[in-house]
């Protein structure tokens, strides 16, 4: 059997798409190997929407030449964003890639391995609009317990600084029976907390016509018996409606957390983004959450140094984090991202402004945080235990999970509780990132995704086969989005 590794840059949009592709290349033989062996196959799913995308992509292939040297029966695919932008160049540049394919034909991978092979020569195959909905695909989850399913794919928005809608096309909408169908599928292996994606998630709908569909999906998935969590990413404020507000304060297994981001809080730079809000609007939407859901936690983008920003756009930004409260912020020094508008703007803003701008930006955001995270000491959560959340859990003998707000929560471990399980503790220590509980569990839930964890088993889903419709510093404070440029 051929082994393969799948290496994966990028938002939440591209993980997904990753485990499409793992899934399509085990239903074709595949088993996957860790980063320490030498594996068959290597497929990139590139993301395009920083400046130095090129650099990280050509540096891992440059890598990976004495190793196809060596092995010449090695393959290696590129796929994702930068294959999309950057098409027959990238075997132009890497002549040792095997196959390259779009955001548009995840599904043709397969074959085009095959015909590289039987060809000895790079098969290229770049589609201009979608070929077959991601989701009809087989997919490899990565968890026992949680799960992304694809709302829809693209987006019709024309952000001055955004990539994304270039490279993965107008908005196409799945029909909600479709979506449902794959939620009830993952609940019934044991998923108990599905994250809805989206380049645009709150003007899902637009292609059959019906403005309150997302709220109407919402509602739906609660009605779904054994699924205890809803999460969705990323809304767009322009498009962030009442009835979606209603929709997550009254169905009780949508999670009081809100991605909403800002981008900039200076109303002349959102016009230069062709943001279509401005920051009395966004602070509106604020409110209204709060006052629905006091409890939420609500985390945001924000690009420092857009082109033409002054010291006085970059005060109003200061005053609108302040204002918002963000449990976190996503902050990005702006970089020229080629084939957009504000790439091609004057008044680029020198590195050395930025950083400092930058740097000013991270410390209010880490004192918002800081003090947010303090204000829940001393009370009980419910926790999803999860893996790869705590890079420290054994040295400090701890365990880590997700808290219902989305907020990473530090616990005292304990035997017998496994990721996938749920527990309820006490928090003791609100830090900038993450919250602490050295306190004992009270009360620890097993649950089918915890069995299957315990039991080495990861949910393989056969394709949703009905066919398309007519898809800083730590995490909260770098430059690697949680979606696609929103």
């Amino acid at each position: 059997m051929k082994t393969y590794q799948v290496r994966t840059f990028g938002c939440q949009m591209n993980v997904h798409d990753s485990e499409r592709i793992g899934g399509l290349l085990e239903q074709a033989g595949y088993v996957p190997v860790g980063e320490a062996d030498a594996p068959d196959l290597v497929v990139f799913n590139t993301c395009a929407v920083r400046e130095n995308a090129d650099n990280k992509l050509y540096g891992n292939l440059g890598h990976l030449r004495p190793a196809k040297t060596r092995n010449p029966d090695m393959q290696i695919a590129v796929g994702g964003c930068l294959a999309q932008k950057d098409r027959g160049e990238i075997v132009k540049r890497a002549p040792w890639v095997d196959a390259v394919f779009g955001t548009h034909n995840i599904g043709a991978l397969p074959a085009l391995l095959e015909r590289a092979r039987h060809n000895r020569a790079a098969e290229v195959e770049i589609l201009e609009s979608l070929e077959v909905f991601p989701s009809t695909l087989p997919t490899k989850r990565e968890s026992t317990y949680s799960g992304w399913v694809s709302i829809s794919v693209g987006c019709n928005n024309t952000c001055t600084f955004c990539i994304v809608p270039s490279l993965r096309g107008k908005e196409k909408d799945r029909r909600p029976g479709e979506i449902l169908a794959e939620v009830r599928a993952l609940v019934e292996e044991g998923v108990s907390e599905v994250t809805l994606l989206g380049q645009n998630v709150n003007t899902y709908g637009v292609e059959f016509g019906d403005k309150l569909a997302f709220g109407k999906l919402l509602r739906a998935c609660g009605e779904i018996d054994g699924l205890e969590r809803v999460r969705f990413t990323s809304p767009h404020p322009k498009n962030f409606t009442e009835d979606v507000i209603a929709a997550m304060a009254e169905t009780p297994n949508v999670c009081h957390q809100l991605h909403m981001p800002l981008q900039s809080g200076s109303d002349r730079v959102l016009k230069e983004m062709r943001r279509s809000y401005r920051s009395k609007k966004f602070l509106e939407i604020i409110g209204k959450v709060r006052e629905a859901m006091p409890d939420a936690a609500i985390t945001t983008d924000i690009i420092v140094g857009f082109p033409g920003e002054t010291e006085e756009d970059f005060a109003e930004t200061l005053r609108v984090v302040e204002a918002s409260r963000f449990s976190s912020a996503f902050t990005f020094q702006y970089s020229i991202r080629p084939g957009t508008p504000a790439g091609e703007m004057e008044n680029q803003i020198p590195k050395e402004i930025v950083q400092e701008r930058y740097e000013r930006l991270v410390e209010l955001q880490e004192r918002v945080s800081w003090e947010e995270n303090r204000k829940l000491e001393g009370t009980e959560v419910e926790v999803l235990v999860t893996v790869g959340d705590g890079r420290k859990d054994e040295a400090t003998g701890r365990m880590s999970g997700r808290a219902r707000d989305g907020r990473l929560v530090h616990f005292e471990n304990a035997d017998g509780v496994r990721p996938g399980d749920v527990v309820t503790t006490t928090i003791t220590y609100g830090a900038p990132h993450h919250l602490v509980a050295d306190s004992a569990i009270l009360t620890h839930r097993r649950t089918k995704a915890g069995d299957a964890w315990e039991a080495g088993h990861q949910p393989k889903l056969p394709g949703v086969s009905l066919g398309m419709p007519t898809i800083g510093r730590k995490p909260e404070a770098k430059s690697d989005s949680p979606g696609c440029a929103c």
